[in-house]
């Protein structure tokens, strides 16, 4: 079976270049269903870009790569596309936007574009082999247990990174990109819960409170959330981004700095209670109580000099600790790292030394922040591939 092009991976990105390609087009996804990633995301109802989307809310080893395709594909045309479909929305915080309904509507919107484009769409379909005659890609498909052999002009690697395995996350993308001479940079799990060997939170496991939180160099201001296994929030899966192993984490507590003049008011006011329950109108209970026994807190709060009082608020805005390691990729809501952007055209997504090969999403190196911009840049990269792809066949 002939096809002008062949999309492997029906998730966001490959979805939106399906819906952007001209020809014959057929998306191929070893899942039962399309966008499962997308039904999931957002508790649901799918963080599906951000207002403030720019390249500077992604990491890459080549910043500037992302440019093109987010400058032509902007967060405004998306929500113009929502707009279309009268799918109503609501901010969060951050400039985060949600469904107000289901995520199943992104899913249906993006299945309803592919169909006015004449894409084909096969699920249970995997792929078992993939080879260039030097004319089209030629595949070798398992489809409902019956194998089919297919070739394309185009080949569009949309299949994504290894983040959460059980929704059929797999390194294929990978796999083919080394078999056709491009290079991946390291990958690694990234938006995801870091943990501690020792369980030195299991007391306090779900208790939150506002931080800031820096991993090497790069600080985030959110929520962090302690757990059986370490610490979670979105401040921490920002910042996994950018941690390694064996570097701290530095979390600061106090991200407004208004504690130390907190306690100088409650010395005055309240100064025979102990410092710990001080604290209590300010932390949780069970914080307070883990903080006291790991940085040493204690004593009337009357009895406190004005330099104990900075020292302790200077520990609690440099909480300092070395995570063992992350929940890896079962968790992590994508992976860092990818196809070597090097061998990319930042315009096209089209493999520079292979001509009809694209990549896009995930599958590449550029990563997002938390808070829709890796669905902007599915919807972006997958954009930028269906529009090149159209223009070689018109």
């Amino acid at each position: 079976m002939d096809f002008d092009t062949i999309i492997i991976g029906a998730g966001a990105a490959g979805m939106m270049c399906a819906a952007h390609s001209a020809g014959r087009t057929l998306v191929l996804d070893h899942a039962k269903a399309a966008g499962e990633k997308i039904r999931i995301s957002g508790g649901g109802r799918c963080n599906f870009t951000n207002l403030g989307a720019s390249h500077a809310n992604f990491i890459s080893q080549n910043a500037h790569f992302c440019k093109s395709a987010l400058s032509r594909y902007t967060q405004w045309d998306f929500l113009d596309l929502i707009a279309k479909y009268e799918i109503a929305w609501h901010e969060k915080t951050l400039g985060q936007l949600f469904c107000d309904g289901s995520a199943k509507q992104i899913v249906a919107m993006l299945l309803e574009e592919m169909k006015r484009t004449g894409a084909e769409l096969w699920l249970n379909a995997s792929v078992k082999k993939v080879d260039h005659d030097g004319v089209a890609y030629r595949l070798s498909v398992l489809r409902d247990g019956k194998r089919v052999d297919l070739s394309a002009r185009n080949l569009v690697l949309a299949s994504g990174g290894k983040s959460i395995p059980k929704m059929g996350a797999t390194g294929f993308a990978y796999d083919i990109a080394r078999q056709f001479g491009l290079n991946l940079t390291d990958i690694r799990p990234a938006l995801v819960p870091l943990t501690f060997s020792d369980q030195r939170y299991m007391a306090i496991s779900g208790v939150s409170a506002p931080s800031r939180v820096s991993a090497n160099g790069t600080t985030f201001e959110e929520a962090t959330l302690f757990t059986h296994r370490g610490l979670s929030g979105p401040a921490i899966l920002q910042a996994s981004s950018y941690w390694r192993d064996g570097d701290p984490v530095v979390l600061d507590i106090d991200p407004n700095g208004t504690l130390f003049e907190a306690l100088r008011t409650a010395r005055q006011t309240q100064g025979k209670k102990d410092i710990t329950t001080v604290l209590t109108q300010s932390y949780p209970a069970r914080l307070v109580q883990h903080l006291s026994e790991e940085i040493g807190i204690g004593g009337r709060i009357g009895d406190q000099s004005d330099r104990a009082l900075q020292e302790l608020c200077d520990k609690l805005r440099n909480w300092s600790q070395v995570p063992t390691g992350s929940e890896g990729y079962r968790t992590a809501e994508v992976t860092l790292g990818g196809i070597d952007t090097d061998h990319v055209s930042s315009k096209t997504m089209e493999a520079k030394a292979r001509k009809g090969l694209y990549v896009i999403g995930e599958a590449i190196d550029v990563t997002g922040w938390l808070g829709g911009y890796n669905f902007q840049w599915a919807w972006s990269s997958g954009w930028a591939a269906g529009t090149a792809i159209s223009a070689t066949l018109n």
